[in-house]
């Protein structure tokens, strides 16, 4: 399997995709800090929640109309949103203007314009993809975003200081050129009778919107896949909270290796750092390798593995002191991930069906959020029980990842199997006259 191989909606979106994040990630770690700056942190910590239910309705609402109305006018309304949004807050940043409350509001805006998009996105991406290839296209996709995450929060950083109205003027150039590539080249990909273009009044499209997802909510393979990759990726935002604060506060400095007389000593907000970064280089250098070494192995073992090494290593990462230590638990934990990722999103694009694919995009979303929410549960329990116990509870979770796994993954076995049988009748079956 080629990248040119692809359909050319998926090779454009999965680029755009990735520039995307980039522009993205520039601004929104930083925009914590600017508002802290401005409001102070008490409002701040309110306003940063105000964006994430914007970010939250934003992906419901765009998953329900793109099943309406086709993912093509979404994505347009989307990228649209974010462009206006980010000219409103460079010009709001400029010297001449400066109000930070506009700043607030364009970003705000631009959150819930680019969560519009982002369930057509995910969908379009399942649209024209064979189940063949979907492990080839969700590695590309991971790989591509991890480095754009990676360059987006370095120049970001580097620019905040005395760039920060010029940086937001970039990013809204780079965001009104995903807009015309868009325009230009993307197609409706919309499964034939998906894409219904009747009015309808506001209380039927109400109706509709809570009706489709709980229809959703009631898929039972689709709520054991969404358990877990929620608690999987609870375990993994573990190093920005219960991990991140044990390891900053206990970890003793270190020397992790001598070159001459110069020692490379490290603390743990150090360490910290190296760790992220290491996660990154390792995604960025190891993703496509893995993929190609593993791309006959079957899901079941492949997921199961993962689960083992990507759990294993936050447990490690969990109670150890030792940095030489976190590092191998590091590499081990991220090529669990990287046996892991691909093979959950493919599952889930073989999972949804066509005609609401985008509000089970819409809703699979959400296990983000989820996962924040039980990783700060996490952090304020680590303030009364041990870490082992803290690194007992990361091995309750894989134990349910897998067991939800599993419960899919012998779900579609006998799926394919049913289909198989069908299929042999037909071919059996005496022509009838």
């Amino acid at each position: 399997m080629k990248f040119r191989s692809l359909h050319p909606n998926l090779r454009i979106r999965i680029v755009v995709g990735s520039v995307q994040r980039f522009l993205h990630v520039m601004v929104m770690p930083l925009m914590t800090v600017f508002l802290a700056e401005r409001f102070g942190v008490a409002v701040a910590g309110a306003l940063v929640l105000a964006i994430a239910v914007c970010e939250v309705s934003g992906s419901l609402i765009g998953g329900y109309l793109a099943d309406i109305h086709g993912r093509r006018p979404l994505l347009l309304a989307g990228e649209a949103g974010v462009v206006v949004a980010y000219v409103t807050m460079a010009a709001a940043a400029m010297p001449w203007w400066e109000n930070a409350g506009v700043i607030y509001a364009g970003f705000l805006a631009g959150s819930l314009a680019s969560n519009l998009a982002v369930p057509a996105n995910d969908a379009m991406v399942v649209d024209v993809s064979t189940p063949e290839s979907r492990q080839f296209v969700y590695t590309i996709n991971y790989w591509s975003i991890n480095l754009a995450l990676a360059c987006g929060v370095l120049i970001g950083g580097f620019l905040y200081g005395g760039y920060f109205p010029q940086m937001l003027a970039a990013v809204a150039v780079g965001s009104l050129a995903v807009l015309l590539v868009t325009f230009f080249k993307i197609d409706e990909t919309a499964p034939a009778g998906a894409v219904s273009l009747k009015s309808e009044s506001a209380r039927a499209y109400v109706r509709s919107f809570a009706s489709g997802y709980r229809a959703v909510l009631a898929d039972r393979l689709f709520s054991a896949l969404l358990i877990a990759a929620t608690l999987r990726m609870a375990i993994e935002v573990q190093i920005n909270y219960y991990i991140n604060v044990r390891v900053s506060e206990t970890f003793e400095e270190q020397r992790l290796f001598s070159f001459g007389s110069w020692d490379a000593t490290v603390n743990g907000v150090e360490i910290l750092g190296i760790l992220r970064a290491e996660n990154t280089l390792l995604v960025v250098l190891l993703a496509l390798v893995v993929h190609r070494l593993l791309r006959r192995m079957s899901d079941g073992p492949r997921l199961y593995a993962g689960v083992f090494l990507f759990t294993g290593g936050y447990m490690v990462m969990a109670v150890s002191g030792n940095g030489w230590l976190l590092l191998l638990a590091m590499l081990v934990l991220t090529v669990g991930e990287l046996l892991n990722v691909p093979v959950q999103q493919t599952m889930l694009a073989d999972l949804v069906p066509e005609q609401a694919r985008t509000k089970y995009m819409a809703v699979f979303n959400l296990n983000v959020r989820l996962a924040l929410l039980i990783a700060s549960l996490c952090m304020t329990l680590g303030a009364v029980v041990s870490r082992w116990g803290i690194a007992a509870l990361y091995g309750v979770f894989g134990v349910v990842i897998i067991l939800k796994y599993r419960t899919v993954l012998v779900a579609r076995a006998r799926e394919r199997a049913a289909l198989d049988g069908e299929g042999s009748e037909l071919v059996g079956r005496p022509a009838q006259d």
